[in-house]
């Protein structure tokens, strides 16, 4: 590293920084996108971790079905491990759905409706933060698939 010199000649003049300019400004509309709907983007990571957490915990302590002398015994754990599994295949969509609504606050996109493009209210993203469509959309949406049985 070279020292620089103290007072002697005329400072190198130092052009602006257009590029760190430019990253401060991307940052700054960067953090209010993600800051738009901070609660709820809070709410969503809580409930990823609280998913994850479990499904760590199932696979690390996960016991295989063992082998009762009561055949009712058997169908009984066998029972209870397919109902498990359908919990976990829920937890697992949910999951899904929890990431792309993260994604949609990332690229500022959440809380549009995909179907009309309008806003999502708030009340309704609280109540059902992973929703795509808003309230009129998602009642048409229920209509069609009701007519088509």
């Amino acid at each position: 590293m070279k020292a620089r010199s103290s007072g002697t000649g005329p400072p190198s003049p130092k052009p602006p920084n257009t590029a760190a300019t430019a990253r401060s400004v991307s940052k700054g509309k960067t953090s209010t996108k993600r800051t738009k709907y901070p609660d709820i983007r809070r709410d969503l990571e809580r409930q990823r971790t609280v998913i994850l957490d479990e499904v760590e915990e199932v696979l690390t302590h996960r016991g295989d079905l063992e082998a009762f002398p009561d055949v009712s015994d058997q169908a009984s754990a066998e029972i209870d491990q397919n109902f498990s599994m359908r919990i976990r295949e829920r937890e697992r969509k949910l999951l899904k759905k929890i990431d792309e609504a993260l994604e949609r606050m990332n690229t500022a996109t959440y809380g549009i409706c995909e179907r009309c493009g309008g806003d999502i209210p708030y009340k309704r993203l609280k109540a059902r933060p992973v929703t795509t469509l808003c309230i009129e959309c998602k009642t048409l949406q229920e209509q069609e698939e009701k007519a088509r049985g």
